[in-house]
């Protein structure tokens, strides 16, 4: 895996009071910055250190600002799931985000979390949601997602909010990585 050996990224576990917090907006002079940058850069080693990571927020490494982002390896897993993709597959990333839009549709999801290793369970999510964002070049982004992109969505919105899934999730439970192994497709970790 192509992993960068200058740096290990720790991700904050539950008991992390950092993760209670509410983010900052990030100020838009400032999406280009070093500072920036070197969270995005951070985000993506700390994706690409968990095999089974497909999104993760600024929170969770410890940054209080509004960033989060989708893995590319989010692709692999809708085409998968036989959904049509428009987009070139690099990883998305989203800057001060707010939902604009939930649908009144709800369905529960299977969730587990980087920030709560091992524990997984339901949460009832919008089936819809819109999105507006910056980029990491301060271009605005809007888009509307579905399915397990809308889940993420909601997922990671939750962190810069203070909000972890199992707040929310029912029917939680222990799964170790031994028998994750045997599930790993049922429940994707954020």
């Amino acid at each position: 895996m192509g992993m960068n050996p200058k740096k290990e990224i720790k991700i904050l576990q539950k008991e992390d009071p950092r993760l209670r917090k509410i983010s900052a907006e990030v100020d838009l002079s400032l999406i280009k910055s070093k500072k920036i940058k070197e969270v995005i850069s951070s985000l993506k080693l700390a994706i690409d250190s968990q095999s089974d990571a497909v999104a993760i927020s600024a929170v969770q490494i410890g940054e209080l600002t509004r960033i989060f982002i989708i893995s590319k390896k989010i692709f692999d897993i809708l085409k998968e799931e036989k959904r049509p993709l428009k987009e070139t597959k690099k990883d998305l990333i989203f800057i001060n985000p707010k939902i604009t839009k939930f649908s009144k549709a709800k369905v529960l999801c299977e969730e587990g979390c980087l920030s709560v290793r091992f524990l997984y369970g339901k949460v009832k999510r919008s089936t819809h949601v819109d999105i507006e964002a910056f980029d990491e070049n301060g271009n605005k982004i809007e888009r509307n997602a579905s399915g397990l992109l809308a889940q993420i969505i909601q997922h990671e919105n939750d962190h810069l909010d203070g909000i972890l899934f199992i707040d929310k999730a029912i029917d939680i439970q222990e799964i170790l990585p031994e028998k994750l192994k045997e599930i790993q497709n049922e429940a994707g970790t954020y």
